[in-house]
């Protein structure tokens, strides 16, 4: 139970440091990084689930496999910083003016929030040349691995 009841916390703990980052370092998140957040939750119910309900190993298999779905998006994440391809996201494309004749073309052809690009890095770290994608592809790999070894291990999680 402990075991399931530490991967939830873990999991929850970096979409919270995520959000945490936006108002303490003024960071603003790109498409991308709020799909990255989404797996984390997905894992921490899982994990909770391990824990009260299911007491299964193969659940903790699942929460390990949810966070390591994050690790893949922030992976692609680190591909479209890199300009080894194009992000499919249309909120990842950088506002253009468009080419409407009008003011009115204009103003809608500009997109809403999220304004950052997904090809523009946000760090984290100042002289550390890890972006968040990348520092989140190095915690849910970690964290994928060990909720894995957790229920290797465990008969009962």
């Amino acid at each position: 139970m402990w075991s399931a009841l530490a991967i939830a916390a873990l999991a929850a703990a970096a979409p919270l440091m995520a959000r945490g980052t936006e108002g303490w370092f003024g960071l603003v998140p790109c498409e991308l990084c709020l799909w990255q957040r989404w797996p984390y939750w997905g894992a921490a119910a899982l994990a909770l689930l391990a824990a009260f309900v299911v007491r299964r190993p193969w659940m903790l298999r699942l929460a390990g496999a949810a966070v390591l779905a994050s690790g893949a998006i922030a992976a692609f994440h680190l591909g479209v910083e890199a300009g080894w391809w194009p992000s499919p996201l249309p909120g990842c494309a950088a506002a253009s003016a468009g080419t409407g004749a009008s003011v009115e073309d204009l103003m809608a052809a500009l997109r809403p929030a999220p304004a950052k690009p997904c090809d523009e890095p946000a760090f984290l770290i100042p002289g550390l040349p890890l972006s968040m994608a990348a520092l989140n592809l190095i915690y849910a790999l970690a964290l994928g691995a060990f909720a894995l070894g957790l229920a290797r291990r465990s008969r009962t999680a």
